[in-house]
């Protein structure tokens, strides 16, 4: 059964495991103690939470597509932490809570290995860290704040490499400085949020598919939730619908902001990895503020991913989003740089996702002001395959209105910060692309930036893969 939206590498993939599958959509009014709105990463690992807590609940998932349609099948599948936020959740939640989150996403990078392990989920996951890079000289040096504070701590999960290792082992000779984290790896992405919602199933929760939520009727006691099809009354809701939250919920139109990363894959060439240096699962992620990133499948093709490109005005989600990427040019000049040598590998396909940023880089979790039986979390900002795992245990604990260290984190407090109103926001977002496009480019080519692309360039710092000073 096929999503009825363009589907990635990923997912195609993993809907090809599922030859007989038929999903179910709701079709009867029905209750339940908790209903859960988003079959992606978020949504399933909260259902999965909840069941280990207490079992009996009775718990609904409803997804407008297919389970896993969305952002969850369709990233990089980069397995990475928020170490190299460090300076950022210091900021934004105090040094105690900031040790306590580095250190809780990478436990949580070896939490989901051993959840796959258990649950015989095989999602090509391969802990083989990852490397980040200065693929430039102006990229030079950019990490030494953050590993600085991180050695303060003694959490600093990071070593530096020599430029020699790092070119033989990246696969570019592009690369002129890498710090290596073994706490960090690569996974398909769709096999994952697949196998999570078997294994959702398996443990008693009911998922209905092509089951999008029109309404949300938030002053019924129960909750009411209306669908094309039935209506859902439920004790508890949960929010789970990332990108899709502010067409829905408008006090959350100004909390992020759409932006599009775009990916390639090429054909398998595994002789030809492997003489480039690929000999593991790591990923690679260089030193820009709209990162390029890549990886190797187990099959021996690569894929590279270039996020900052497309803004939707008034965080619509456009169809842009849903299509193979329009930004291929962009992906086909990193990819000839990065790898010359792999000219002639011909593209399998392109796609595009949808990145909902936050104002602070960060995500954000919390109950609706006048409604707080209902509980949310989005805002990923493109770092979102292993900080699901934690929008689990923050959501499922909201939902039973646990007192610990999740429910008393920063991050469940709601949004950090705000986005202009439109069009400022879009005119901002897209002045501010542009002037970090010119200046990448400039240092691409040893050149000085202009004055003021550099100034224009540092209000984006936050949307990097790394804190930058």
């Amino acid at each position: 059964m096929q999503s009825t939206q363009y589907s990635s590498f990923w997912f195609q993939e993993a809907l090809k495991s599922e030859p007989d599958f038929q999903p179910r959509k709701l079709e009867t009014d029905t209750t339940a103690d908790v209903c859960i709105v988003g079959g992606g990463f978020t949504g399933l690992w909260t259902a999965i939470q909840l069941k280990v807590k207490q079992p009996s609940l009775d718990i609904l998932v409803i997804e407008k597509d297919l389970c896993g349609s969305g952002a969850s099948g369709r990233n990089g599948g980069c397995m990475l932490t928020w170490s190299t936020k460090y300076l950022s959740l210091k900021k934004l939640y105090g040094e105690a809570e900031a040790i306590r989150l580095v250190k809780a996403s990478e436990a949580a990078v070896y939490d989901i290995e051993a959840f796959c392990k258990t649950h015989g989920i095989e999602a090509q996951i391969r802990l083989d860290g990852t490397l980040y890079t200065a693929s430039n000289k102006a990229q030079l040096g950019a990490m030494a704040p953050v590993l600085a504070a991180l050695d303060k701590q003694s959490i600093n999960a990071w070593q530096p490499w020599t430029t020699e290792k790092v070119k033989s082992e990246s696969g570019s000779d592009l690369h002129l400085e890498g710090h290596f984290s073994s706490a960090a790896g690569t996974v398909q992405p769709g096999f994952l949020v697949r196998g999570l919602k078997r294994v959702a199933e398996q443990m008693g929760v009911s998922i209905f598919e092509h089951t999008p939520m029109t309404e949300l009727h938030r002053q019924n006691t129960p909750i009411r939730i209306t669908t094309p099809c039935a209506n859902i009354q439920a004790n508890k809701v949960v929010l789970a619908l990332n990108a899709w939250t502010p067409a829905l919920l408008p006090e959350f139109k100004n909390s992020v902001v759409l932006v599009s990363s775009d990916m390639l894959i090429t054909e398998p060439a595994p002789d030809l990895l492997k003489n480039l240096g690929f000999r593991d699962g790591k990923s690679v992620i260089d030193g820009r503020t709209f990162v390029h990133y890549y990886r190797t499948t187990p099959d021996g093709r690569l894929m590279l991913g270039k996020g900052g490109n497309y803004f939707s005005f008034g965080n619509r989600m456009s169809a842009v989003f849903d299509q193979p990427s329009r930004y291929q040019t962009i992906l086909d000049a990193a990819f000839r740089r990065f790898f010359p040598a792999m000219h002639s590998v011909p593209v399998a396909t392109t796609w595009t996702g949808a990145s909902d940023r936050s104002a602070t880089g960060m995500p954000f979790f919390g109950r609706l002001t006048d409604t707080p039986s209902v509980v949310y979390g989005l805002g990923y900002s493109g770092n979102g395959v292993v900080q699901s795992w934690i929008g689990g245990q923050i959501l499922s604990s909201l939902v039973l209105e646990e007192d610990n260290d999740w429910t008393r984190s920063g991050l469940a407090s709601g949004p950090k910060g705000s986005f202009p109103p439109e069009p400022i926001r879009w005119l901002g977002a897209i002045l501010v692309r542009n002037a970090i496009r010119r200046k990448e480019s400039a240092e691409d080519e040893n050149r000085t930036p202009n004055w003021l692309d550099k100034q224009l360039s540092k209000l984006a710092n936050f949307a990097g893969k790394a804190d930058k000073v």
